[in-house]
């Protein structure tokens, strides 16, 4: 008689939300030293692109160049970033890269519906360090990701 916990483990989702900073590079450095070589577990890398306004472009042809270079970049950012979880025991099928051009203007928010759409089990994001100004100015997205997330853990990484 075969139960439910003869089934095959699921893995485990974990979302890295990323960009070019060092805190960003500190996320992905801490995930793979706390989960690397450990089966069980799958990593989406993602890089949100902000979008400019609509009137930043001249033409749609400038606007689809921009977009064109930006993914580019974002996509060698995230395959580096790859390399490093994949050096520390992911094997390479566990690691994907999802770089999109955001179109809300919040990070926290685009996070958020990422991971409701993978249904991942934690995120991970690294602590800018913002002054008091800049933070009541313009938020800050873990601290909204903290208040706002739903069925997932959230690591912020120092």
């Amino acid at each position: 008689m075969k139960t439910e916990t003869d089934s095959p483990m699921k893995d485990k989702h974990i979302l890295i939300a990323v960009d070019e900073t060092e805190s960003s590079k500190g996320a992905v450095l801490y995930v793979a030293d706390i989960l690397g070589g450990f089966p069980g577990f799958r990593v989406t890398l993602l890089s949100i692109i902000p979008e400019p306004e609509e009137d930043f472009f001249d033409t749609a042809e400038e606007q689809a160049a921009w977009t064109r270079k930006n993914l580019e970049a974002a996509k060698a950012m995230l395959e580096n970033y790859g390399q490093i979880l994949n050096q520390a025991g992911f094997p390479p099928d566990k690691i994907q890269i999802r770089a999109c051009v955001g179109e809300t203007k919040e990070f926290a928010d685009a996070i958020l519906e990422a991971q409701r759409g993978m249904e991942s089990c934690t995120v991970v994001v690294g602590r800018r360090h913002k002054t008091k100004t800049e933070e009541f100015l313009f938020g800050s997205t873990s601290t909204r990701l903290i208040r706002e997330a739903k069925n997932c853990a959230i690591w912020v990484v120092e």
